[in-house]
């Protein structure tokens, strides 16, 4: 899997801050956006985002070419529907590249031989047959690319469910490399981006994961998650 981000909003955090100001004060944004300092923008967030103003924040989006994935991944992803895509076409891509294959499936013999089968009979389809027909027989593991946009707003509830760890492995992988991308261009507003618990209680119940479970009457469980990702995910 690789995840680049390949163009976001110019200066994401001063346009949100010009935006949230524009909301109480009696100046136009072209007035008062190229006098911002860091310290102004930083304040202005950081009171508007703990407001729960966060409508500003959609005026910053960011664009990811995510590539060598799985379609079992991408199907989950394009169901974030406040966002654009732009997928990979089997109809007209002849597939050329491998299948992306679960760590504890590397050493399975029958899932990596039916993998070799289902390649063999799909370059035989097209012989025969059109592209847009033989891809029915390809796999959910049939590593496929997409480019992505999502504004800040959206980017913040997709880190919530896809940076959990009951989240599927591969879109959880793709959901930390996208925010530490992220947190490097605003560092402001998703200084706090994460999964759930890091700001409340765990909503998955009785699905929780173990390490939440493994939590239970403990009064530091939030910084305990923070420090079980950051070492998962750096």
């Amino acid at each position: 899997m690789k995840v680049f981000l390949i163009s976001n909003t110019e200066n994401p955090e001063k346009t949100c801050a010009a935006a949230a100001l524009t909301s109480y004060w009696y100046k136009g944004a072209s007035e008062t956006y190229e006098k911002f300092t860091k310290k102004e923008i930083e304040d202005i967030l950081k009171k508007v985002i703990g407001y729960g103003h966060i409508s500003v924040i959609e005026h910053a989006s960011f664009t990811f070419s995510i590539e060598g994935v799985s379609r079992a991944c991408t199907h989950q992803l394009v169901r974030h529907r406040m966002a654009s895509y732009t997928q990979q076409s089997q109809r007209y891509v002849e597939l050329k590249d491998s299948f992306v294959v679960p760590k504890n499936l590397e050493k399975n013999e029958k899932y990596l031989e039916a993998l070799e089968n289902i390649k063999k009979v799909y370059e035989e389809l097209l012989k025969t047959t059109t592209k847009e027909d033989a891809r029915f027989i390809l796999p959910n593991a049939t590593k496929t690319n997409i480019i992505v946009t999502m504004n800040s707003r959206e980017l913040l509830h997709f880190f919530k469910l896809r940076c959990c760890s009951r989240a599927q492995w591969e879109i959880q992988e793709m959901a930390w490399k996208m925010l530490k991308m992220c947190k490097e261009k605003a560092p402001v507003i998703f200084e706090n981006a994460g999964p759930s618990c890091f700001f409340t209680e765990c909503p998955e119940g009785d699905l929780a994961c173990d390490v939440w479970k493994g939590l239970e009457g403990k009064k530091n469980k939030k910084e305990i998650m923070k420090k079980y990702f950051e070492k998962r995910f750096g």
